[in-house]
C-alpha cells in the first residue's frame, strides 16, 4: 500500500531546515497565541518561492534487517539495504526528489531529511507526514532549495542507534569548481548486532536493567556506560564525553582493522564531507599529514579557515579541503573522551598505513570548533535587532536519566511560539553537567559569538556544559518544527520541544 502524498499539512514534532517566505509580523502574545495545525496555503506557499529545476530525481529505500559486513565483524541490524552507510543520495539545487519508501521493518519508521529546507508534511517526522507503517510504503516528495551536505535517518525510537542512514549531496551547479576529487566520510559509534542493543542501553541508563549491563560483570563487546568502564572527558566538550563506550567506531561502516580507502592522485585539492551519524560521540577528525581547510559547516559556507582538525558532534556536518600529499595517509576519527578511534586511508601512492590504534600529531593542534567559525557574507544573517527572544534550558542528570528542555520532558512540553516573519532569537542555557548537540528542525540558525559577533550559520551546535549559546534564526517556514538534543539517547529519555507558529 502507497500512503497519499496529498495529505493535509500537519504539525510536526520533527521537521527540516528554513525556507525563503517572510512576511507581515504580529509580536505582542506570542507565547499566549493560538497554535495548531498549519493550513496548507502556507506551507504551499514557501514551497512556491524556493527554486524549482523541473527534474525529479527518483530514489527507492527498504528499510529491512540486514547482516551488514563491518570489515570481517558481522552485525544483525537494520539498513537501508545491504550496506552501511546507505546508498548515496545526490541532486542539484531545485530539483524534486521522489522517494519510495517500502518499510520491511517489523514495526513503524520514517525517514527524517536532516537539514534539508523541505516542505513541512514531507518532514519524516509524524505528525507533519505519517510514520509508515509494517509492510507499507510512502513517498516522499520534496524540492531541496539550498546547497550541502545533508544526511537521513530515521525519527522513530532508538532506530537512529542502527544501520539506519545515508548521506545526501545537493550540489549547485553554479558554483566555481574547487577541488579536484570528493571523498564522503560518514562517521559511526556502532553497538547493534555486535554488543548491546540500543533498547539495552537505554534500559541500563534508566536503571530499570543495570546487572545486565557492562560494568556489572564485564561482558565482552558490550555497550558501557561512565562511572561502570565508560566514556571519559574531554576539554573540548567541558565534560564527560559521553554515556555510552562502544565496541566499535567507524568511518563508512568499516572498523579501524578494515578501513576503506580513497585513491587520489599527488597534489590533487580534495574536499571531504564530513557527517557524524553517532548517536552519543563527538569525533576529532584529521587527516595525518595534511592541515585542513574548513570551507562549509551544516551545508552552509564559512570564511576558509586552516586548522590541523575539527571536531564534529552527532548531526554536524563539516566540509573540509586538503592537497593530497604522496604516499597513505590515514584518516582518523577519534573517539572524544572514549580512547577509540575510527579511521578510513587516502593514497595517493606507495606507502604503508600505520596501526590501526594510531593517533597523528594533528590532534594536538589547531582543532576547529564552531567558536573559530564565521559565515561568509552571502549566507550572513546580518544584525537587525530580534522581534522576540526564546530561551531553552536544558537540564538534567545521569541519575535518573531525566532529560528535559525548560524543566519538562517532551511528553509535558510547553512549545516555544513565534510568528511567521519574525527574526529570532534563540539562547540555550544548559544547566547539566553533559554537552548536549542541539538540532533545530526547520529552520538554519546563525551562532552569536561570546563578543556579540556573528558565527558560522548552522542547524546542530554544540552546547557545552553549564554554557550559555544564542543563536539567531528567521521564522520563515510555518510549521510545528522538533528542537532536541541530538544524542539519541538523551533525546529518548526526553530532551526535546518544539518551535511552534502562530496560526
Amino acid at each position: 500500500m502507497t500512503e497519499s502524498l496529498s495529505l493535509p499539512a500537519r504539525i510536526s514534532r520533527r521537521a527540516f531546515i528554513a525556507g525563503t517566505v517572510a512576511t507581515g509580523f504580529a509580536i505582542a502574545g506570542c507565547s499566549r497565541a493560538q497554535t495548531g495545525r498549519i493550513p496548507s496555503d502556507r506551507i504551499g506557499a514557501v514551497e512556491a518561492v524556493r527554486p524549482h529545476t523541473g527534474r525529479t530525481v527518483p530514489v527507492e529505500l527498504s528499510p529491512g534487517q540486514a547482516e551488514i559486513d563491518l570489515g570481517g565483524s558481522r552485525a544483525d541490524t537494520f539498513a537501508y539495504g545491504d550496506t552501511v552507510p546507505g546508498p548515496l543520495i545526490r541532486a542539484n539545487v531545485g530539483d524534486e526528489l521522489a522517494v519510495t519508501v517500502k518499510n520491511r521493518l517489523g514495526h513503524s519508521t520514517s525517514v527524517h531529511w536532516h537539514g534539508i529546507a523541505l516542505r513541512n508534511d514531507m518532514d519524516g517526522a509524524a505528525p507533519a507526514s505519517p510514520d509508515i507503517q509494517p509492510r507499507t510504503d510512502f513517498v516522499y516528495r520534496f524540492s531541496v532549495p539550498h546547497p550541502g551536505t545533508y544526511w537521513a535517518h530515521p525519527h522513530t525510537g532508538l532506530d537512529l542507534d542502527t544501520g539506519l542512514y545515508l548521506p545526501i549531496v545537493v550540489d549547485d551547479p553554479a558554483e566555481p569548481g574547487a577541488f579536484d576529487a570528493e571523498w564522503i566520510v560518514v562517521l559511526d559509534d556502532w553497538t547493534d548486532g555486535i554488543g548491546s542493543t540500543p533498547q539495552q542501553i537505554y534500559d541500563g541508563l534508566r536503571g530499570s536493567s543495570m546487572n545486565g549491563m557492562p560494568g556489572m560483570g564485564g561482558m565482552p563487546h558490550m555497550g558501557e556506560m561512565p562511572g561502570m568502564g565508560g566514556a571519559g572527558s574531554r576539554g573540548l566538550l567541558g565534560g564527560d564525553a559521553g554515556d555510552v563506550n562502544y565496541p566499535y567506531y567507524l568511518v563508512n561502516g568499516r572498523i579501524p582493522a578494515a578501513p576503506t580507502t580513497f585513491i587520489a592522485k599527488l597534489g590533487q585539492r580534495v574536499r571531504i564531507r564530513i557527517i557524524n551519524a553517532g548517536s552519543d560521540t563527538a569525533f576529532r577528525v584529521a587527516v595525518a599529514g595534511h592541515p585542513v581547510i574548513v570551507t562549509h559547516t551544516d551545508g552552509f559556507p564559512v570564511e576558509p579557515t586552516e586548522v590541523d582538525a575539527v571536531l564534529v558532534g552527532m548531526g554536524e556536518r563539516y566540509d573540509v579541503t586538503i592537497t593530497a600529499g604522496d604516499g597513505v595517509f590515514p584518516l582518523v576519527a577519534a573517539a572524544e573522551g572514549k580512547d577509540a578511534v575510527a579511521r578510513a586511508l587516502l593514497k595517493t601512492g606507495a606507502g604503508t598505513a600505520p596501526e590501526p590504534a594510531y593517533q597523528p600529531p594533528e590532534f594536538a593542534g589547531r582543532v576547529a570548533t564552531v567558536d573559530s567559525l564565521t559565515a561568509t557574507p552571502e549566507v550572513d544573517l546580518g544584525s537587525a535587532k530580534p522581534d522576540t527572544a526564546l530561551t531553552a534550558e536544558l537540564s538534567g542528570g545521569m541519575m535518573a536519566y531525566d532529560w528535559t528542555i525548560n524543566g519538562r520532558p517532551f511528553a509535558d512540553a510547553e512549545p516555544l511560539t513565534v510568528q511567521q516573519g519574525q527574526r529570532v532569537s534563540l539562547t540555550f542555557s544548559n544547566m547539566s553537567m553533559m554537552w548536549h548537540p542541539m538540532h533545530l528542525h526547520g529552520h538554519t540558525f546563525q551562532v552569536v559569538k561570546p563578543d556579540g559577533s556573528p558565527g558560522a550559520r548552522k542547524d546542530t551546535v554544540i552546547v557545552r556544559p553549564m554554557q550559555t549559546m544564542t543563536v539567531d534564526f528567521v521564522a520563515d517556514n510555518p510549521g510545528e518544527w522538533m528542537l532536541h538534543c541530538h544524542n539519541a539517547y538523551h533525546q529518548e529519555a526526553g530532551m526535546m520541544t518544539s518551535l511552534s507558529y502562530v496560526i
